[in-house]
């Protein structure tokens, strides 16, 4: 555990009043990050859930204090380090979010969300409304942007919001869709998915028309140069 770390953890006089407008709070409704719960300031204490991220965030001791609210005394940034230090800890708790909505908190905190259709819901006209879930095509940062999962479809989609290509995917990962059904199941749409079937003047489209449609198409075409030939040899 790092020096600072240590202080977060032994040291709760540091941090600013409950009146304050804490950083995850803010963070978290700021408009594009509506996907995003509120992880506890206990886990993100606990210095065994942050283990290995120091290793992806430059500025990681400056970043975890900003993100607990403590003040740093250390030294005084430049704003260009100021810069990087907010943009690290926007990467820190996007990492730390990752892990927080696997716990049986952050699980709980994200069904509320998804109850509330926050994560918006399938865009896919049959699955009638039915509210999807944030997730990762990757664990790896920088790879890929937040997708949406429809468990009724089984489908995956972009966000049709712009502010949301600059969420990276894995701020939520591979797992969390999958664990979430698996800690609710009830929640997991059963029966058969309805499916759009082609009609003309009221009636089914027969699965062989398309293909029968074609093979009349090539024969009409063969048919036309065969004359579009024969009259040429005939002038």
């Amino acid at each position: 555990m790092s020096r600072k770390q240590e202080e977060v953890s032994n040291s709760s006089s540091e941090y600013r009043s409950e009146d304050d407008y804490a950083w995850i709070p803010w963070y978290c409704s700021l408009e594009g990050n509506e996907f995003f719960a509120e992880v506890d300031d206990q886990y993100v204490q606990d210095g065994f859930n942050l283990t290995g991220l120091s290793q992806q965030v430059v500025y990681y001791d400056y970043a975890l204090d900003m993100i607990l609210d403590v003040e740093s005394t250390d030294e005084i940034l430049s704003d260009d380090q100021q810069e990087m230090v907010e943009n690290d800890a926007e990467t820190l708790y996007g990492l730390v979010h990752a892990r927080f909505i696997l716990t049986n908190r952050g699980l709980h905190a994200m069904l509320q969300k998804y109850r509330n259709c926050d994560f918006g819901i399938c865009p896919r006209v049959l699955c009638k409304g039915h509210p999807m879930l944030p997730m990762g095509l990757s664990d790896t940062l920088n790879e890929d942007s937040v997708k949406l999962y429809c468990a009724k479809c089984k489908n995956i989609y972009n966000s049709r919001l712009s502010r949301h290509e600059h969420i990276d995917g894995a701020f939520f990962g591979t797992t969390f869709p999958s664990l979430f059904f698996l800690t609710f199941p009830e929640l997991m749409p059963t029966g058969k998915l309805d499916h759009y079937v082609p009609k003309m003047f009221g009636f089914k489209v027969h699965k062989d028309a398309y293909k029968k449609s074609e093979e009349h198409k090539k024969l009409m075409s063969n048919k036309h140069m065969l004359k579009k030939k024969s009259t040429e040899r005939k002038a």
